[in-house]
């Protein structure tokens, strides 16, 4: 029966290697590799995991590269990558996309976006993101105090990109008057722009299915976590029954010997401190007679492998002990904070961490520094 199974399949591969082209299966398993990198991508942005991101991108970046792939999707996923890769560098000034080094991440996000115009349904969500995405290019040089960045990225959309007339001089006037916190800005802040990006990735990918490989791959780790909950439970059945029968037979073992045994204890069961090398005797109780030069191997034994332990031990503790000392706020952070409270509001720390580079401190740090500010009286 089984050499008759084994020649069906040999018959069947071979059959499926004539009749379909391998390029082309290559082309549709590429084609669902690169999909499954586009709903990555695009949920580590929604869920603000930089660093999967970019490893996620850079693997897109490779996939796309084949020659196989050649479909209108392809190429506008493509995009649409190229321009969720600057958003989410858009507070990084000196991050460069562009030849031209005066090109800022936002700026070159807002040019791709105007190739991007097809692929949203909603006219008035295109038009949001375009004034999110031109409102942010100068705000965020405000807060970096660039005011003649913030200047420049006006002309340059003047010069290359177009916007609405009122919308300029809005923006120009609140560059001259150096009003960083200007309610306008506020209420087209950057975290309102990964907002409303996000409301189109989420349309984008309802008309655009991606998900065919993310689909199969769900189902298999589904269906492997079944099987391995039904192989655990016949290992427990299995392992409860084994230790059943060692206990018996253990228990007859030892009503057999019961009479034979020297029941000596050569050392005190009494337990003491394993952590100090003077007393770290465990328990030790001999079945038989020892000689005397064997009892004093065991015991230094023992002494020896409690001694390792305590220097291992000592040394965790060392280690421990060694942590990095905290780093200090400086006053330049602490602007940071103060602006972040006006502009969010006290509790918004996770918002504030957006919007400012507070060199890896958490919302809870941002949350303790506050308390510290405001008992020093140095906030209201």
């Amino acid at each position: 029966m089984g050499p008759e199974i084994d020649n069906k399949s040999a018959t069947d591969a071979s059959y499926i290697d004539e009749s379909v082209s391998f390029p082309h299966v290559t082309a549709v398993a590429t084609g669902w590799t690169l999909d499954f990198m586009f709903v990555s991508l695009c949920r580590h942005f929604k869920e603000g995991k930089h660093d999967e991101f970019n490893e996620t991108l850079s693997t897109f970046e490779t996939i796309y590269q084949c020659s196989s792939l050649k479909g209108r999707l392809h190429n506008e996923k493509a995009m649409i990558c190229a321009f969720l890769a600057r958003v989410v560098h858009g507070k990084k000034l000196d991050v460069l996309f562009e030849e031209d080094s005066c090109v800022m991440p936002l700026m070159s996000a807002a040019k791709i976006w105007s190739k991007l115009e097809d692929t949203v349904a909603d006219e008035s969500l295109f038009k949001n993101i375009t004034i999110l995405l031109i409102v942010q290019s100068v705000a965020v040089c405000m807060e970096k105090g660039q005011r003649s960045s913030a200047s420049s990225a006006l002309k340059w959309f003047e010069n290359n990109h177009g916007f609405p007339q009122n919308l300029g001089v809005k923006l120009s006037t609140i560059v001259t008057q150096k009003e960083t916190y200007h309610p306008f800005l506020l209420s087209f802040s950057f975290s309102r722009l990964l907002e409303t990006v996000q409301s189109y990735l989420d349309a984008y990918l309802e008309k655009n299915p991606s998900d065919y490989l993310l689909k199969a791959a769900t189902k298999t780790v589904q269906s492997s976590q079944n099987m391995e909950g039904l192989e655990d439970t016949v290992t427990r059945d299995n392992s409860l029954s084994e230790t059943a029968n060692e206990l018996k037979l253990h228990r007859k073992k030892k009503e057999n010997a019961a009479g034979l045994r020297t029941k000596r204890k050569l050392l005190s069961t009494k337990i003491t401190d394993v952590w100090k090398p003077d007393s770290c005797k465990k328990p030790l109780v001999s079945l038989r007679r020892m000689s005397k030069s064997e009892l004093s191997r065991m015991i230094s034994e023992k002494s020896m492998v409690c001694f390792e332990k305590s220097m291992d031990s000592s040394e965790n503790k060392e280690k421990t002990k060694k942590r990095k000392p905290p780093q200090k706020w400086t006053p330049q952070l602490d602007k940071y904070l103060t602006d972040g409270v006006k502009r969010h509001g006290q509790g918004k720390w996770s918002r504030i961490l957006l919007d400012y580079d507070f060199e890896g401190r958490s919302g809870t740090m941002l949350k303790d520094r506050w308390r510290v500010l405001m008992r020093a009286h140095k906030v209201g």
